[in-house]
């Protein structure tokens, strides 16, 4: 162990206030002992906080700071103090990139949760892997990520530190193309997207399953997502004749494509993924946004049983922000990663072991629990082992059910 200066001294000292704080000393591969006998592990949380997409993103941030205040409260990892150090994206694969080194370089880090963002993932995995830290997203749906590039000729597991929660666009997409062919009886569809792997890939599969289904593509187009003038594609959806349209991407956009897309005389439901379920979407949309649908992986967390107690306790704890889409999933990465710690902690004799991040990170792999969005497990390439998805409808001002189901391919 390496001993760190005790007393940290801010710059309010010129002021006349000093803040003074423990640190013990630190452990060469995670932890650091907390001046009390015990250890502190840092869980870190990498999301959009700022930003078009911050709705979800701290709903992430807060989801983990709950599921470490419950694992404090309930001394669930003898020896072992859980605190969270979060840091923004901004959805950029840049600033993704910058964090995951920031978290690498901080040696109580033993794991992370997130990114929102595929694209952002793509740029965090390697430098994750190469420092063993395992990763757990609560939301990235891109199959690539977990199975390799031709994923959909040979599955290869590109890294083994990378697990999610959330099930992939492999499912989520045909899922969709299901529904709006065989329950919403939409049979020609304008197929947009916004160019990054998340929106793209979605819009990929869904395609596929649509025209396989019997359905025909009238039309596509690709959006650039800095801008919110889409007047020209909505016209090319008015003048296509389609019956729905299906946009890959994020609801910033969404909200506004579906607006001008009614609004250029297209009064048809624009349906999308994970990504467009937010209220934000609703708001930005507006009263045209109703009948719009979005699918999102799992089942609608008030409904569920198992959800009941993540539900009061994240009302309890006041915070500002709703736990949106995968409030859920988040609490449930955090919780996979402190049932890792445990289970290192545990096989040493109560304590962290030198080579704790690879510990952990292999330890994840035999992780299964009862949590907030159901059975917790994972495959062989570190994909959830529920595959469970819900297509949501606006209804109201507000997304309702509209079915819950999985994939059958």
């Amino acid at each position: 162990m390496r001993q760190r200066s005790l007393i940290a001294i801010t710059a309010a000292l010129a002021a006349g206030a000093l803040t003074l704080t423990a640190c013990g000393s630190r452990d060469e591969d995670g932890g650091s002992s907390n001046g009390d006998g015990g250890t502190t592990v840092t869980i870190g949380v990498d999301a959009p906080l700022t930003g078009d997409l911050s709705a979800l993103g701290l709903g992430i941030k807060n989801s983990v700071d709950l599921a470490v205040k419950t694992a404090n409260k309930e001394k669930y990892v003898e020896g072992v103090t859980f605190k969270i150090e979060a840091l923004d994206d901004q959805a950029q694969p840049s600033s993704g990139q910058q964090n995951a080194t920031k978290f690498v370089a901080d040696k109580e880090v033993l794991g992370v949760v997130g990114p929102l963002n595929s694209s952002v993932a793509e740029s965090m995995q390697k430098v994750f892997d190469d420092a063993n830290l395992v990763e757990v997203s609560p939301a990235n749906t891109n199959p690539a990520l977990t199975q390799g590039a031709d994923w959909q000729n040979k599955q290869v597991r590109p890294y083994k530190s990378y697990f999610r929660t959330a099930t992939t666009d492999a499912i989520q997409g045909p899922f969709a193309a299901q529904y709006v062919y065989n329950d919403a009886k939409k049979k020609k569809v304008f197929v947009i997207d916004d160019k990054k792997t998340y929106g793209a890939g979605l819009a990929a599969t869904f395609s596929e399953e649509f025209e396989k289904l019997g359905g025909k593509i009238v039309g596509t187009e690709h959006i650039d997502p800095e801008t919110k003038d889409f007047s020209a594609v909505a016209t090319k959806v008015k003048s296509s004749g389609a019956d729905v349209v299906y946009y890959g991407g994020e609801y910033p956009q969404a909200g506004p494509l579906s607006k001008q897309i009614k609004a250029a005389g297209a009064k048809i439901p624009l349906v999308g993924g994970d990504g467009i379920y937010s209220a934000d979407f609703i708001k930005l949309a507006g009263s045209s946004g109703t009948g719009d649908l979005a699918t999102s992986v799992g089942a609608p967390v008030e409904d569920l049983p198992s959800a009941k107690e993540f539900v009061a306790n994240y009302k309890t704890e006041g915070y500002k922000e709703a736990y949106e889409a995968y409030g859920g999933y988040s609490y449930d990465s955090a919780w996979a990663i402190i049932e890792a710690v445990k289970k290192v902690v545990e096989d040493n004799n109560g304590e962290l072991p030198d080579d704790a991040r690879a510990k952990v990170t292999e330890a994840m792999q035999g992780v299964s629990f009862d949590g907030v969005t159901g059975k917790v497990s994972f495959d062989e390439f570190g994909d959830a082992t529920n595959k469970q998805l819900t297509v949501y409808s606006v209804e109201n001002g507000a997304w309702s059910p509209a079915k819950s189901g999985t994939y059958t391919g």
